[in-house]
């Protein structure tokens, strides 16, 4: 990757203290969404796998989709037309690629990068992490299945591999740290506009959860969004 490669992108005056690892979610839903259940192994673009999907940690993947020309770096650009291929609105997608690069491009731009400071550098995703979340990602971005299931094991209580709303906000509770308001609030929009357009009959799968936590989820919702057209 070329940290020094120009890039022009509009710029931003909106950032968010707690960058979120799914804040692409968010954007998703927030133009609203399609209801996809089953994870798959591996990133898949156009039918093929992604360049370099098999050496990404899981929230990189989760990224990856937006990489458009697959140089590792998220443009303003990239991240609007990946969301208008989800589904998004022209207008929703414009003002969420706005909020996603604006919080996560500086948190993820090298040092000696003297590209837009909108820009989402891949290998640096994991500096995005916030507090107040389910550690299934760890602190490098690697999915850490334990900390996955435990999510299910310790908070659905009512019927296995799959949360309520109710379930949602206890674990969500159990989840915030002392004195992070910021980390809390992002977990809180990410988990409720998730259950928001993925539950099913009131309840939000595990097998949904996990196609979020590599970015399948958004692969799904483009080839939906395809057939459609």
């Amino acid at each position: 990757m070329d940290a020094r490669r120009q890039r022009r992108s509009p710029s931003c005056s909106c950032s968010w203290a707690a960058a979120a690892p799914l804040l692409l979610l968010l954007a998703v839903s927030l133009g609203g969404g399609h209801h996809a259940a089953a994870a798959s192994d591996g990133a898949v673009v156009g039918g093929a796998p992604a360049p370099g999907a098999a050496g990404m940690t899981e929230l990189q993947k989760h990224v990856a989709f937006f990489d458009r020309d697959h140089d590792g770096i998220v443009t303003f650009d990239e991240t609007y037309q990946g969301l208008v291929d989800v589904g998004v609105g022209e207008v929703t997608a414009k003002a969420s690629a706005a909020l996603i690069n604006g919080a996560l491009g500086a948190k993820t731009r090298p040092d000696n990068a003297n590209t837009s400071r909108m820009d989402i550098y891949i290998e640096n995703i994991q500096k995005g992490k916030h507090g107040s979340d389910t550690g299934a990602y760890d602190a490098q971005g690697r999915f850490v299945p334990a900390k996955f299931d435990e999510i299910f094991t310790k908070h659905a209580k009512t019927v296995p591999n799959s949360l309520s709303k109710d379930e949602l906000d206890e674990m969500l509770k159990d989840n915030q740290e002392k004195n992070d308001f910021a980390g809390w609030l992002a977990a809180k929009s990410e988990w409720e506009m998730l259950y928001k357009v993925a539950n099913k009959d009131g309840r939000l799968p595990k097998d949904t959860v996990r196609a979020v936590y590599d970015g399948t989820l958004f692969y799904q919702l483009a080839a939906h969004q395809e057939k459609k057209a």
